[in-house]
């Protein structure tokens, strides 16, 4: 089965409908759906999603979308290795915190990371063991 690491720029731009973007993440929320890939995504970012879900509409909204990605979304905890390596990652690359937790979680899984962040995007760029699952334009 697929394992694919999501980032929250992914989830968001999906909550937005933006396209491309909101298409290629609804049919991996699908595929994931049908047990046709495994989704995952590290605490922080879920955590990233939930707040600003919260600063666009309220905290209602917010775990409205962390329940329906909840039975779609296997959530990776910020344990210690992990932790160093996306501090690590920030370090070397002009990368959010928060991405930093996206990309190591990736890296420790082996799996690609879906986004469409540009900043990602360059880090994978030199990042060469970074395996991105790209649905940005």
């Amino acid at each position: 089965m697929r394992e694919l690491v999501l980032d929250a720029w992914a989830v968001i731009v999906w909550l937005k409908r933006q396209q491309p973007a909101a298409n290629q993440m609804r049919a991996l929320l699908q595929a994931a759906d049908r047990r046709e890939c495994q989704l995952s995504m590290n605490i922080v970012n879920l955590g990233e999603v939930f707040y600003l879900c919260g600063k666009a509409r309220d905290l209602a909204y917010g775990r409205r979308v962390l329940e329906t990605l909840h039975p779609r979304v296997t959530t990776v905890s910020a344990h210690d290795e992990l932790v160093m390596l996306a501090a690590t990652l920030k370090a070397r690359h002009a990368i959010s915190y928060a991405d930093g937790f996206a990309a190591a979680t990736a890296l420790l899984q082996d799996a690609p990371l879906v986004t469409g962040d540009p900043e990602l995007r360059a880090m994978a760029a030199t990042e060469k063991t970074l395996q991105l699952e790209w649905i940005g334009s």
